[in-house]
């Protein structure tokens, strides 16, 4: 695993011990960057499922302003702030430990971005895109970047955002989601 553009170009990023924690492949990664390619630049992020921290990183990287990181896994933090400071960020960055709903509740500001990649099949997807809603985190020209598994079928309008891409790699699908207009709110 490495970051695969921008600044940090090359350098390789530590990976998990074992299969808990499920980093983004790299094809999935480049294919979704090439997406976000014009709202990264000065972009505010919350990479709220981080894992390794992988794609926060990769945001950085290719010129995101700060990037907020969340996992419930001590060991995941663990492995964030090591790639972090392997990779000398000089943005601004906060790793938070805890419960996703507990963070999101706690966030203040809107985001960018905003990235979840959260364990497949526990249905935490609908939660987040929830609580993400409801407390209007995410900025007006904002992207919600979902990762799901290939079998699972998210709607077109999710919580009031609505899809944009949706684009499968092997085992997994990405979806862009953006507000929705007022009338689509649910």
């Amino acid at each position: 695993m490495r970051v695969i553009a921008g600044k940090y170009k090359g350098r390789k990023l530590a990976s998990p011990d074992n299969y808990d924690i499920r980093p983004t492949t790299d094809k999935a990664k480049e294919a979704l960057f090439s997406i976000l390619t014009n709202d990264i630049p000065g972009a505010r992020v919350l990479d709220l499922f981080a894992g390794t921290g992988s794609l926060g990183i990769e945001a950085l990287s290719r010129g995101a302003d700060s990037c907020v990181f969340c996992d419930s896994s001590r060991a995941a933090v663990s492995l964030v702030k090591q790639n972090l400071d392997h990779c000398g960020t000089e943005e601004e960055t906060q790793v938070r430990t805890g419960d996703y709903r507990t963070v999101l509740q706690s966030l203040s500001g809107k985001f960018d971005i905003i990235l979840l990649d959260p364990p497949y099949g526990r249905g935490l997807l609908d939660d987040a895109f929830r609580i993400i809603a409801e407390r209007g985190l995410l900025s007006e020209d904002g992207a919600i970047v979902a990762e799901y598994r290939k079998e699972e079928v998210l709607p077109e309008v999710f919580h009031g955002f609505e899809r944009e891409k949706e684009r499968r790699y092997g085992i997994v699908k990405l979806a862009i989601y953006r507000c929705g207009e007022p009338e689509n709110m649910v």
